[in-house]
């Protein structure tokens, strides 16, 4: 009888073990300038929960000769806006000569410092401070909501807002602006595509690990790169994980190819995402 009860008491221990430390895949690159663990893993890892990253995307630079012209003609402008953190490394990359970065800390930044910097969210916003900018938006979240405060605060006789993005952006912004005549200037500065090993690490991830608790989702080009290859690995099982979305946009582009999103995070932070994670596998 004694041996029954010991038996039982090891088995409920191992299921709650089981469950407290579920496995959680974050389709996402490395948080860029980190130093330790992404952030994302350790919010996660708090909940006790294990993360792994796999890298979605690559990215590739262009027109930095363009940028570069651009950024240091800061009259022409009304101001900056910076929608990813792809966007800053490319305004980095103009500054690592290093007469460019002496030329831009002596007299460039402050110049754009007295027009508004905008960005989308806080990781955007730190590497933007790292420049020496002033950034404003850090809590908006998302380029709707971004949008809004730009047209709120800008008046429409203003030289055009310079605007450096990726070549598959949204056209969210572009158009509330322009419908509210708020003038823009855009430059292609990066190009997206999938990254050459993805199909490789998801494979390796999924046959060391098995299938995963949750599975987050941080753009819709990581739905797009992602998804026919997520499903094909888990199978019959695809119902039994909890697919989670950074945020609205990439919640739709889930929805619209038939997840079933268990969860998005109020705020595209990884503290935001860690604790609507934890509470889905609840």
């Amino acid at each position: 009888m004694v041996t029954v009860v010991n038996l039982s008491s090891c088995v409920l221990l191992s299921l709650r073990i089981q469950c407290f430390n579920m496995h959680v895949l974050l389709l996402k690159e490395p948080r860029d300038g980190e130093s330790g663990s992404d952030p994302y893993i350790k919010e996660l890892a708090s909940h006790g929960h294990k993360a792994t990253l796999v890298p979605v995307l690559s990215f590739k630079f262009v027109s930095l000769n363009s940028l570069s012209a651009k950024l240091f003609q800061p009259e022409k402008y009304g101001g900056l806006i910076f929608t990813s953190p792809r966007a800053v490394e490319a305004v980095k990359l103009c500054l690592d000569a290093e007469e460019r970065r002496e030329e831009w800390n002596k007299a460039v930044k402050d110049k754009w410092n007295t027009k508004s910097i905008y960005v989308v969210g806080k990781a955007t916003a730190s590497l933007v401070h790292n420049l020496g900018l002033n950034p404003l938006g850090a809590d908006t979240g998302t380029a709707e909501v971004l949008s809004r405060l730009i047209i709120e605060r800008e008046a429409t006789n203003i030289p055009p807002l310079f605007f450096p993005c990726g070549s598959i952006k949204r056209e969210v912004l572009p158009t509330a602006l322009r419908e509210n005549g708020v003038p823009l200037e855009t430059l292609t500065v990066y190009q997206t595509a999938e990254h050459p090993d993805l199909e490789k690490n998801l494979t390796n991830y999924f046959t060391e690990q098995g299938i995963p608790a949750s599975i987050a989702f941080f753009s819709p080009s990581g739905v797009k790169f992602c998804l026919e290859v997520v499903r094909r690995l888990s199978g019959e099982q695809l119902t039994q994980i909890r697919f989670a979305a950074i945020g609205p946009t990439t919640q739709d582009a889930m929805a619209a190819d038939g997840l079933c999103v268990s969860c998005t995070a109020e705020k595209p932070t990884a503290e935001h995402l860690a604790t609507a994670i934890a509470k889905a596998l609840e």
